[in-house]
């Protein structure tokens, strides 16, 4: 089998005899046809393994993805070549958060291409059937790999708590592809006054359109632009895709009294939270990370109903397995801020 190794940092390798993923019980056989290189994937290409990393090298990466079924057992409902989008996560289903179906919390919580060494950048997976979601017929296959970041910011907007999103003054930090999902999602539920602060010149240009606004955060006061473009109210809720400390004391400027604040963004160190500022403010801070069971299916119905659009517009490029390590991570190294998604064919 096919498939880019991971070696460790900067270390990629095309390798024509990867091992074969063999299905175990409920698993079924999915042949990768596109999977999207994510910020994780990019973390471990320049810094390295994580400390706690158990799996031996070398692995395949690769965890946002979709591709067809293979020759599935009697008892599967699925049929040989059905297009389906892979669920990536890895959970116990026995612990109690996967009992109350937020599986992201699981006690023993793994990821495909993350945790196990098969991956989307092989051209094979296994995966429960039941992690396996069939795509309608409108939904292209080579644009079903951004399902993943999509049904992580649908999540986020379930944390929010929000119900009615039309008429809200929303501050998003950074247009990357986090960013650039929430805003579609949004859009979708209705969203009209939506306003995003981003630093890259490309990354705004990007988001002009999804936006009733765009803030340059380095030459730009957050806070008095935000009161600008809301008619001097601030926002209501602050969604941090962006995961810095700029952006976090900018969030907590720019909030208005009793505002709401959404981390999605994932930080690298430790950071330090304006106490007195959310004190004062009576700001409520909320978490969201990964996805709950339900986000996914959320995110193919708006899809395949027409009320979410414009997500072929998060897949900046669509690249062949051999090129993976130059025209994938070192150019998005090289060109962050001018790509959303690129996504990988392992054939």
């Amino acid at each position: 089998m096919k498939a880019a190794r991971y070696y460790g940092a900067t270390d990629i390798r095309i390798d024509h005899d990867a091992p074969e993923p063999i299905p175990g019980p409920r698993q079924l056989l999915v042949d990768v046809a596109w999977s999207g290189i994510c910020g994780s994937d990019l973390h471990f290409w320049t810094i390295g393994p994580s400390p706690d990393r158990t799996l031996g090298l070398p692995s395949t990466l690769g965890h946002e993805l979709c591709g067809t079924v293979r020759d599935p057992p009697v008892w599967s409902k699925f049929k040989h070549g059905d297009k389906v989008m892979v669920d990536p996560r890895i959970c116990c289903r026995g612990c109690q958060a996967c009992k109350d179906g937020t599986s992201a919390a699981c006690s023993d919580l793994g990821y495909l291409g993350g945790t196990t060494e098969y991956g989307g950048f092989g051209e094979r997976v296994v995966v429960k059937e039941s992690e396996l979601y069939l795509l309608p017929e409108n939904i292209p296959l080579e644009y079903a790999a951004i399902i993943e970041p999509l049904a992580v910011v649908q999540h986020a907007i379930k944390v929010s708590g929000v119900k009615e999103w039309k008429g809200r003054d929303v501050l998003v930090l950074g247009g990357g592809p986090i960013g650039f999902a929430l805003l579609l999602v949004l859009k979708a539920a209705g969203a009209d006054r939506v306003i995003v602060s981003e630093p890259a010149a490309v990354r705004r240009e990007q988001v002009k359109s999804l936006s009733k606004g765009v803030i340059n955060p380095i030459e730009e006061s957050v806070e008095k632009k935000c009161l600008e473009l809301t008619d001097g109210r601030g926002a209501e809720v602050v969604f941090d895709c962006a995961g810095v400390p700029a952006g976090l004391e900018s969030a907590f400027d720019a909030i208005r009294f009793n505002g709401l604040y959404v981390m999605i963004a994932v930080w690298e160190k430790p950071v330090s939270i304006p106490c007195m500022k959310f004190l004062a403010k009576h700001i409520t801070m909320k978490g969201a990370y990964i996805f709950d069971d339900d986000s996914m299916g959320e995110v193919l119905d708006m899809m395949a109903t027409g009320k979410l659009t414009g997500y072929e517009k998060m897949v900046t490029s669509h690249i062949g397995i051999d090129d993976i390590v130059d025209k994938g991570f070192k150019e998005l190294i090289a060109n962050k801020d001018s790509h959303i998604k690129i996504l990988v064919s392992p054939t």
